[in-house]
């Protein structure tokens, strides 16, 4: 896959130090959505935690879901690369377009695209207009659209811990709405074929009270074949690492220090 032209990197943060291991969130997070579990992590790794492109303290976004890709291998390097939802996504693509970077991959609440043609000019349609209306809000606005998005059926279960709203506030509604029209799901068009060349550990993760990402994230470990696993997460729905951060920090430790499959955590009380 032909590189873009280079773009102004992310803003990140480091800590700890040992086997690299890149945290990259979800639409409407920012880097510190993981500081939990990169606190824990830091004990005995180097933890690289980005802010993507329209989040937090990086740039907007001013290309595609490849360009998004581009800037994060630039800005984060090689490692073992964490994506949860729109990050996977992303990682997903920085792995077949940088596979020298992404020693492993952990993939949770992914999928590799949307293959039917109308449903991603209806998720284009309806991505703008949600973008629109992000926009038209304002920064005024934010706080409101934050907890709509929160209200949804993905996340309305979560706790106000998991939920963790002040790491979303500290983005802007003019970004995120520029990330929407960017990096959406209904821009990208689907790689499912193209996964089966990769060649690294790929861990994909799903919450089963996440009925329609533990379907997708089947399909995606095989998809991509036997150097995948699929795990099902116990007492967790779309939101695994942010509902049972230390079960998936764990996880995440076993799987960068070469345990061939990890078994399941057990699911844990968070708060």
């Amino acid at each position: 896959m032909p590189l873009q032209p280079r773009a102004a990197p992310l803003h990140r943060n480091r800590s700890g130090r040992g086997k690299r291991v890149i945290l990259v969130h979800g639409f409407t997070q920012s880097s510190q959505s993981w500081a939990g579990i990169a606190d824990d992590l830091a004990q005995d790794h180097e933890v690289v935690v980005p802010d993507l492109p329209g989040h937090g303290s990086s740039p907007r976004a001013s290309g595609d879901i490849a360009r998004a890709a581009d800037q994060l291998a630039e800005s984060c390097g090689k490692g073992t690369y964490v994506g949860y939802s729109l990050g996977g996504r992303i990682c997903l693509h920085l792995a077949l377009r940088r596979p020298i970077l992404a020693e492993r991959l952990v993939l949770v609440g992914t999928t590799a695209g949307l293959e039917d043609a109308d449903e991603r000019a209806e998720r284009r349609l309806a991505d703008e207009a949600l973008a629109l209306a992000i926009a038209e809000g304002g920064d005024a606005g934010l706080a409101g659209f934050v907890d709509e998005w929160l209200a949804g059926p993905l996340f309305a279960h979560l706790s106000e811990k998991q939920a963790d709203r002040p790491a979303r506030l500290v983005n802007h509604a003019a970004d995120l709405a520029g990330a929407l029209r960017h990096l959406g799901l209904g821009t990208q068009l689907p790689i499912w074929e193209q996964v089966r060349g990769l060649n690294m550990a790929v861990l994909v993760v799903a919450g089963e009270r996440d009925p329609k990402f533990v379907a997708l994230g089947e399909r995606l470990a095989g998809a991509i074949g036997h150097n995948a696993l699929f795990l099902l997460v116990p007492g967790a729905g779309h939101a695994v690492p942010f509902e049972q951060p230390q079960a998936f920090a764990n996880l995440v430790r076993s799987f960068v220090a070469g345990e061939v499959w990890p078994p399941p955590p057990d699911p844990v009380a968070e708060a």
